[in-house]
This record gives structure tokens, sequence and C-alpha cells, in this order.
């Protein structure tokens, strides 16, 4: 099922200008967001296109998944022509975002110092490592930060640093950007002016640990590895269960407790005194799990499940992500919309991509643009910009454009 039509109602930011000079992931997950909130948001790629567009493995659904709702205009900033084009197009910004290299964009006159004059009403977004520090001239990647910030030691078990399963830190550093840019755009409302936003990996996943280092703070305890922790909660944990099946199953109050006693007929542990508050069950957290490890043996993940959604109880059956396209809620709900993809042995053919997970008004944010093939909108955006016929030919003639 698709996403619910966004065509006929105004999206928030209908009528915002976005160019993006970005690639990889955080900063065109900064210009998705505000492209599924109705912006019009366009991508600038090199004449030979952003390299993910032609990654493998699991660089492989990058582009996709993090350009719909765009339009591509490929210039060669090199070339003074190209790069001419390019300050135009910024010219008519209301935002700018970036993650490239610091000082990249300044090497074209395309950062923030240079493009505030030239538009002071411009918000500038720039998408990087580290904020401004010690810190900010080192080359960091997601994994990077991950590993000196404290969440793969987290994740993995002890002496054994595990990355998180997915982009946690690109994907959530382009979100901020992207709230960071719509709040700048709320105070240009009051104050006429644009103002430059930063937001970086390693203080994203900082955020992100702040829990663990709030509970040091606190206990003067240090957070153990999530696989070493010490639960909250008795009931809380994976079992493997008939067929070799895997659940994910918990009972995170001494009422849950009970009801999951009453539904699985397990009246002697609900009886035991031993057992009888929370606080009891973590004490004897693991011989109370090798029994129940026996005891949910010989019971089935369908069965379990349904017993658990019957009673109100917290469970999850342990799903791969291609699973997810067969989700029943997702599917019901609207949270897979029709992409074409634009590269690859598949161009031209169709996929579905999850949505951006909120609704507004009821609505989830559609799909309003495919992800752009290479320099898809180049001519049309040259044609805005004021150039002929003729001179985006020369253009083209001379490589500075594509």
């Amino acid at each position: 099922m698709s996403a619910a039509p966004t065509e006929e109602r105004r999206l928030p930011l209908a009528g915002i200008r976005v160019v993006e000079f970005t690639h990889m992931v955080m900063g065109p997950t900064c210009g998705m967001v505000l492209a599924d909130l109705g912006a019009e948001v366009i991508k600038v790629e090199p004449i030979e296109g952003d390299r993910t567009r032609h990654l493998l493995g699991a660089g492989a659904g990058f582009f996709p998944m993090f350009n719909r709702n765009k339009k591509s205009i490929a210039l060669d900033l090199r070339n003074p022509q190209g790069l001419e084009a390019a300050l135009r197009l910024c010219a008519t910004a209301d935002v700018v975002a970036q993650n490239f290299r610091p000082g990249t964009m300044d090497k074209y006159d395309l950062g923030y110092a240079a493009l505030g004059k030239l538009n002071p009403r411009l918000v500038y977004v720039n998408h990087t490592g580290f904020l401004p520090g010690p810190y900010e001239h080192r080359t960091a990647l997601d994994e990077v930060v991950q590993m000196m910030g404290g969440l793969a030691y987290m994740t993995g078990r002890p002496g054994d640093p595990l990355r998180a399963g997915t982009s946690v830190n690109d994907i959530m550093g382009g979100m901020f950007g992207a709230i960071g840019a719509i709040a700048a755009l709320m105070q240009r409302a009051e104050t006429g002016k644009g103002q430059e936003v930063q937001s970086a990996l390693f203080e994203n996943n900082v955020f992100l640990v702040g829990q663990h280092m709030m509970q040091y703070a606190i206990t003067g305890q240090a957070a153990a590895p999530m696989p070493e922790r010490i639960s909250a909660w008795a009931l809380y944990d994976v079992f493997t269960v008939k067929d070799g099946e895997q659940i994910f199953l918990a009972a995170v109050s001494d009422a849950q407790w009970k009801v999951f006693c009453d539904a699985l007929g397990f009246n002697d542990l609900k009886t035991d005194a031993a057992l009888g508050t929370n606080n009891d069950r973590v004490r004897l957290r693991p011989t109370l799990l090798a029994d129940l490890r026996l005891r949910l043996a010989d019971r089935s993940a369908a069965e379990l499940s349904a017993i658990f959604e019957a009673h109100g109880l917290p469970f999850a059956p342990i799903t791969r992500p291609e699973d997810l396209y067969d989700d029943p809620h997702l599917k019901a709900t609207g949270g897979l919309a029709d992409i074409r993809l634009p590269d690859g042995e598949r161009a031209g053919q169709m996929a579905q991509t999850t949505l951006f997970p909120i609704t507004l008004g009821g609505q989830r944010l559609g799909v309003r643009l495919n992800p752009p093939t290479l320099g898809e909108h180049t001519r049309e955006l040259l044609a805005e910009l004021g150039y002929g016929g003729a001179q985006v030919d020369a253009l083209h003639a001379d490589a500075a454009v594509g």
C-alpha cells in the first residue's frame, strides 16, 4: 500500500528552496527530511554523479533511500561556468546544506562566509564530523564516532566493541541538521536574517550515550555493555523456542508479571514469595531465566506472540529487515511507498521505501518525486536561473554542466 497522496494539501515547508551539496547519508538525510516536509530540494551533483549512486553491498540502498522528493542538477564546480551556475542557484535558496570535509566549500566560495554575504537571509547547514574544537579537522565516519563515543562499547559484548546495525549517527545527524534549519527559518521569520547551523556526528553520538553518562554521574557505577547490563527487569530477554525460532518477551512491572504467570499457567511462579517483587526477581534472574527457557522451549513463537498480544504484554518476534516488506502493520498503514530506482541494474524498476515516521493531520508524508536520475532537472533549473537554450547547450559542450 502506497502513502496517501500529498499533492492536494500544502505541506509545511512548501515554498522553501533548499540547495544541497551532499553525499553519503548525513547530508542527504537532512535534505530528505526537508523535502518530505514540502521543501523544493535541489541536489547539486558532480558531472559524474554522487558516488553513492553506484555503491555495492551495505551502501547499495543509500542513494534511493535518502534522495527521494529531490531534483538533481549536475555541475562541475571546478569549471568557472559551472561554479557560476552554482552561485546563481545558491542566491535563490532559503537553505544551503553541505556535508563535505571542512574547508571544501570555502575553496569554491560556497561556504557560509561567502554565501551569507551574497544572501543575508540564507540558512546554511554544515554537517560535520565534529563541532568546532580540537577534533574538528579529523576525518569522521559513523563507525569512527561510534567507537570513540562509547556507543560501540555499549552495543558489543565486553572486549568486542560493535557498531550499531544501521547508520544511526549519520541519519540522526541529518535529522538534527533539519531541525536546526527549521528553527533557523522560524527565527528568520522574526529577524529577517539567516544564520549558520552546525550538526556533527560525534556530538550526535555523545547525545545518544548521554543516558549512560548520566547513570554514572548519579550512581557512580559505570554502565555495562548492553549484552552484560544488569537488567531493571527479570523477564526482559530473547528466548529460543520451538523449531529454533527466537522471540523477545518482557514483563516490566509486578502487575505484568502476574498477568504473564496467569497467561502461561505458571501459578507456582506467581505464588512463590521469593519472586514476589520485581527486585526480588532481578536478584534471582539467572536462575529464573534458566527455568523459563525450559518452560517455553516447546512453545512456538506464533503461539507466544498470540498469548502476549491478547494479554497486553510486551513481545517481539526477531525480524530481519527484508521481512518488513510483508509486515501487516506497515502495509495497512501506508508505511511503505513505491519509488522508481534511478541507477544500477534495476534502474527504472519500482521498489518500496520506508517513509518518514510521522503523520501530519492523520496523513503520512509521501513520495512526490522519485529519486532523480543524474542531472534530471539540470535544463529546467538553469532555465529558471535565466540561462537560454543556447547557453545551456554551450555549458554542456564545455562540460560545465551535465
